[in-house]
């Protein structure tokens, strides 16, 4: 007859006792070890996140692609780029994505004759909106979530009770950053800028839109002047919500005629009181 043995190995991954709450996120918690180190798998997981985001990062974007999708929902579009040459001097040189090189102010240059003649009365904006579509740090984002949120808001724009919005050419530039937004915005002459960008990827999330808003763009705008709604994804804010709120945005800001940190969004603000009472 054979005895149990006298030795238990210990099992190999050792647990912690907040396991369950992995169920609510997708932050890199409660992984367990094994013995002083990770877990293989966890281990394993980071280094295929950390290649998604770097690959996020280098993924050119497919401007014509992305123009086509744009044109196919009834948008006008025009390709531009930044003075960033190409991906190393953009990653190593901040400065250069935020304005536009010189083919692409020649490019805008005809749509600015034509802006001011369509300005009426003179001297008003001859656009409500203009659209930047930026590859920014992850044009993966912009693959996925950038004609998906378009689609959603111009739905809301074609459906709202706010007087029809005239909408510049749509802007897609390579190499760009948010406030090159501010420069086409201008060069445009529209009143209100809206930037779709491929954000910084996350070790979660290598597809996360963000959207900056500045009302009055011009060159030399301050980060305190805009309106960020960021995480649009499937994993995070779904494209419909987002639009549901940049459009919510973008009217508060035609009607104050302001952006940035004076205009405030209260919408969720009110909670209600909680089951213990406390106000």
């Amino acid at each position: 007859m054979k005895t149990a043995s006298p030795f238990i190995l210990p099992p190999l991954i050792t647990p912690t006792p907040w396991d369950a709450l992995r169920q609510f996120t997708d932050a890199r918690i409660a992984l367990g070890r094994a013995g002083v180190s990770l877990p293989t798998n966890a281990h394993l997981a980071f280094q295929l996140a950390h290649a998604q985001a770097r690959n996020a990062v280098h993924l050119p974007l497919d401007a014509s692609g992305v123009a086509a999708s744009l044109q196919a929902l009834g948008l006008t579009t025009l390709l531009l780029h930044s003075q960033a040459a190409d991906r190393a001097t953009y990653l190593q040189r901040p400065d250069r994505g935020r304005r536009l090189d010189a083919a692409s102010l020649h490019t805008l240059a005809r749509w600015q004759a034509l802006a001011r003649n369509m300005a009426q009365p003179a001297g008003d904006a001859a656009f409500d909106l203009a659209l930047v579509v930026a590859d920014g740090l992850s044009a993966r984002a912009i693959h996925e979530n950038a004609v998906p949120l378009l689609t959603h808001l111009l739905q809301r724009l074609q459906n709202g009770r706010t007087p029809g919005w005239r909408i510049a050419p749509v802007a897609v530039v390579e190499q760009a950053r948010v406030a090159i937004g501010d420069e086409v915005g201008e060069r445009l002459g529209a009143s209100l800028v809206v930037v779709l960008i491929g954000e910084r990827p996350g070790l979660s999330s290598p597809d996360s839109l963000g959207l900056y808003l500045t009302w009055a763009p011009q060159v030399g705008k301050m980060d305190a002047q805009r309106n960020c709604i960021s995480n649009v994804r499937p994993a995070g804010l779904s494209v419909d919500a987002a639009a549901q709120t940049l459009h919510r945005r973008m009217s508060q800001a035609h009607h104050k005629q302001l952006s940035g940190v004076g205009l405030k969004d209260d919408t969720d603000t009110a909670l209600a009181p909680t089951a213990a009472g406390i106000q």
